[in-house]
């Protein structure tokens, strides 16, 4: 069985599923790239819970959890199957771990989960089970989810975290454009990559006191917390890919992270 890379995903507006522009062709050229998973882990940035969760629906509703936004996104349906079995074992996954989690039958796909997934896997042809996040947990505690997370890639599965490299919706409002951008993104999202590319997981788990402009890059850290269960699947000296996927709307990193193991990126 091939060892699957885990993945993070910067999934930016709801308006990405009808305009996916740059992340559109990457995850394109990525889901060409990668062998078909047997089924997808999705930890998603806009399920938040006090303790893990996860999703054992059979067939997830398309959660439309977004307002204000043209009809034609209210009106896309992402009908991938569940898959309550894997559910079931990665509850016990979490719960051998030492992370106590809920195991929800009902929980369908927000727009973290369906939007990239329908533009990795148009066909909604692989299953799906989606995970919550614990802001209130941090950084570490999400890395060791990932980590009770890793057995599944060598069975054919896919982990992906989904969430946003910078994430400040308040700069909306302060005339940012692809042709004007937040002074703060590249310096933050370098400094990612520099970490990243060295190894050093101690530092990313203490982003929020090193990284350069990390109060702007993410007034709350839900969107950036998906990237630790990525890097935590991966296991220890994992080998980080950036792809890079353009800065939307002048503040939004659309960045990409293809995470190998150790054993397959050599």
């Amino acid at each position: 069985m091939t060892i699957l890379p885990s993945l993070y995903i910067s999934h930016g507006s709801p308006m990405t599923a009808i305009q996916p522009r740059r992340v559109g062709e990457r995850l394109a050229e990525l889901a060409k790239a990668l062998p078909r998973p047997k089924a997808i882990v999705i930890a998603t940035a806009h399920w938040l819970a006090r303790q893990p969760h996860v999703g054992g629906a059979t067939r997830p509703e398309t959660i439309h959890d977004f307002h204000g936004f043209p009809q034609a996104l209210f009106d896309i349906q992402y009908p991938a199957r569940g898959e309550p079995a894997l559910a079931a074992r990665i509850t016990e996954l979490l719960d051998k771990a030492g992370l106590p989690t809920t195991l929800d039958p009902t929980q369908g796909l927000d727009h973290g989960a369906w939007v990239p997934l329908r533009l990795l896997y148009p066909e909604a042809n692989v299953p799906v089970v989606p995970m919550s996040i614990q802001p209130q947990l941090g950084p570490a505690h999400q890395y060791a989810v990932g980590r009770a997370l890793a057995p599944l890639r060598e069975e054919g599965l896919l982990v992906i975290g989904s969430g946003s490299i910078t994430h400040n919706l308040h700069d909306f409002r302060s005339g940012y454009s692809e042709e004007r951008e937040a002074p703060y993104v590249r310096p933050f999202i370098e400094w990612i990559e520099r970490k990243l590319g060295e190894g050093d997981v101690e530092a990313l788990l203490d982003y929020r006191r090193q990284a350069p402009f990390a109060e702007r890059a993410h007034p709350t850290d839900e969107h950036l917390l998906p990237l630790f269960v990525a890097l935590g699947a991966a296991g220890e000296q994992a080998h980080a890919t950036r792809i890079d996927a353009g800065i939307e709307y002048g503040l939004l990193a659309m960045d990409i992270y293809r995470f190998d193991s150790a054993v397959t990126a050599r």
